[in-house]
Parts: C-alpha cells; sequence; structure tokens
C-alpha cells in the first residue's frame, strides 16, 4: 500500500488538470486519487473524457480512473483546483466547507481578504491567514491559492529586488502564449501572424496580485504594497512561455552587478525544505543578449525557475529587462504545487 496521501483533482480534464496529472505522476508525496469534471465526462474513463495535449502519455493508473461528479462526497481531503472563475467561485467554497484543503489556480478566490495569495518563495507565512477562515473554524477545510500565469513570473523577478532596493514604480507589457488561454485557446487565424492587445481582466489581476503578493501581512489581513504598478496585456503566436517586458524604478541606489546578483542568489524557504517541486535556482539571470526567448528557456528547472534578462539603464524609470515564466507549469499546475508541498511541510495536511 502506498503512504502517498491521496488528492483530487477539479477540473481534471483541462490543460492545468492534464498538468497537475503529469506533474503527480511520480510525485513522492501525492497521489491522484479522484477526477473530476464537467457534466459531460461523468462517468467515463479519464482517457475517453480528456483530450490529452501534453507530450508525455497520461499515467496509464489514470486513464483508467472515471470520473466523478465535482461534488465533494467521497473526495479526498486535498484537492487541487483547475476551474473557470465562476464555476470555482461555487465550488470551491463547498469543498472547503466540507473540510478539504483546496489548493486552487483559479482567479476566484484570491483578492478575498482571508484566502492566502501565494508565492512560496515570495510570501509563504501569507499561509497563516488560513485560520481566519469560516471554513478552518467548522470543518477544518481552507483554501489556498496561487496567482495568476503573467503575475508568477514577474513577481519572482521583483521580490529579490523589492527586498534589497524597495520598487516605488513597476511596469510590465506581456507577450503571452496561447496556451494561457486554455484548450483550445486563440482561434489560429486570430492569432497567427498577429498580436492581439487585449486578455479579458488580465491587467487588473497582474495589479491587484502583484501588490498582495508583496505585500506585508498584518495580523487578519495583507496590506498591499505601497508601489504603483502598471500592466499591458498581449496575446502572441507563442504556444508556452510567457515573455514580459519591464521596467522598473528603485528607492535605493543599484549598480547593475548588484541587481543581477540579487536573481541569482535568491533562495527561499521552498529550497531550504527541498520541497519536490521547488527548483534549485528560482530565477536565473541570463546573460546571452538576445535571451531568454520561450522556445529555449521556459522549461528552465523543469519550467519552474523563472528566466531574466536584457538588464538595462531606462531613461524614464531606473531599469528595464525581460522576463519569462512557463505559464501552464510555473505559472498554473506548478505553481499550486508547490503551495500544497509548502503547506504539507507546515503541517497543514496531517
Amino acid at each position: 500500500m502506498s503512504n502517498k496521501l491521496p488528492v483530487g483533482i477539479l477540473g481534471a480534464t483541462g490543460i492545468v488538470g492534464q498538468r497537475f496529472i503529469q506533474m503527480l505522476e511520480h510525485h513522492p508525496w501525492f497521489e491522484v486519487a479522484w477526477l473530476a469534471a464537467s457534466d459531460r465526462s461523468e462517468g467515463r474513463p479519464y482517457a475517453e473524457a480528456a483530450r490529452w495535449r501534453l507530450k508525455t502519455a497520461i499515467p496509464a493508473n489514470v486513464a483508467k480512473m472515471t470520473v466523478v461528479p465535482a461534488k465533494p462526497e467521497g473526495a479526498p481531503k486535498i484537492i487541487f483546483a483547475a476551474l473557470d472563475a465562476a464555476i470555482a467561485r461555487e465550488l470551491e467554497p463547498q469543498f472547503a466547507a466540507a473540510g478539504c484543503a483546496v489548493v486552487s489556480n483559479s482567479s476566484a478566490l484570491r483578492m478575498q481578504a482571508d484566502v492566502p495569495l501565494v508565492i512560496p518563495e515570495v510570501n509563504g507565512d501569507h499561509i497563516q491567514l488560513i485560520e481566519t477562515q469560516p471554513w478552518r473554524r467548522k470543518s477544518g477545510g481552507f483554501a489556498v491559492t496561487n496567482p495568476n500565469c503573467s503575475t508568477i513570473g514577474l513577481v519572482l523577478a521583483l521580490a529579490p529586488l523589492h527586498r534589497r532596493f524597495t520598487l516605488e514604480t513597476v511596469m510590465a507589457v506581456t507577450m503571452q502564449a496561447v496556451s494561457g488561454a486554455g484548450y483550445p485557446g486563440v482561434p489560429s487565424l486570430d492569432i497567427l501572424g498577429n498580436v492581439i492587445p487585449y486578455i479579458g481582466k488580465e491587467e487588473e489581476k497582474m495589479e491587484e496580485e502583484t501588490q498582495k503578493l508583496l505585500g506585508t501581512l498584518n495580523g487578519e489581513r495583507v496590506d498591499p504594497a505601497p508601489f504603483a504598478m502598471s500592466a499591458q496585456c498581449n496575446r502572441v503566436p507563442v504556444e508556452d512561455g510567457h515573455t514580459e517586458s519591464v521596467a522598473i524604478r528603485l528607492k535605493h541606489k543599484a549598480t547593475p552587478e548588484e541587481i543581477i546578483a540579487a536573481w541569482n542568489d535568491f533562495r527561499a524557504e521552498p529550497q531550504q525544505l527541498r520541497l519536490p517541486s521547488a527548483p534549485a535556482q528560482p530565477v536565473v539571470y541570463m546573460t546571452a543578449p538576445d535571451r531568454p526567448q520561450p522556445r529555449f528557456d521556459c522549461d528552465l528547472g523543469a519550467g519552474m525557475t523563472t528566466a531574466v534578462g536584457r538588464l538595462r539603464k531606462c531613461n524614464v524609470l531606473d531599469w528595464k529587462f525581460t522576463v519569462l515564466s512557463h505559464n501552464t507549469i510555473r505559472g498554473a499546475a506548478g505553481a499550486a504545487l508547490l503551495n500544497a508541498e509548502l503547506l504539507k511541510a507546515k503541517g497543514y495536511l496531517e
């Protein structure tokens, strides 16, 4: 018998649900025991219900599993949620109220005052907000979220600089991969040879989430980071990997060498605890003048490392640089999985 903790996946047939299954196949702590999806998938073997879009094969044990209704009855106590926001807003509180630990990739609860929005390397201490949730007091259940896919790479690049030099202004322009829109994503005749300068609610998410993530835990709330933040978001014809052009103003002066050292030296609790999905180096600075590039660099650290490059002076603010992160791994399933690993290491999944 396995001594791994059984986990369930809500939204198991979608792209992020598939990433969860892929990343959990050989996980040392967790194993997939329950799969739920929409009504049209219920009662079918997973291999028939899911249109598998990843390059690795469906794990044999998962392929045979029957997809069940998305209801708390019979679900394991640890739930990874990969749901559209509207559905998540209804279902995730039901599972938390039933005593489940809901580790969500959805935006539905991210900005709720008592729900931790967490990148473990950046603000792992915010998981303490779990104790303020009514679900926790009534049933033992709770919800923890990870940020938007475009926010995670940005904040991993910003956090070392904010800690050492204090951010005053951040401006980010994204070039986001089509996989960030799920499957089938953006119609080919809309995106091929094109750039779409609009992704619904993406800019608002980046701005709000960045300030919550880099904010300060103050008792039962998070005080947002006080720097000014502006985001512009674009969809581009790239399969995987969100690229961002970032400009910043710092409160304290810094040299290029100091900034690069802040990125390359950045380590945090996930690395100290050796969490299974934590990359050895969360942020890597690339010295080549034309890197990072999605085709070559989004899989760094098994997709969990953020690549930074092209640091140079900015004539409007202080500095500008390029950020790249894998949007469905570090930006989605991998982010939630790392959150779950931190929760287990902290004793929340006993």
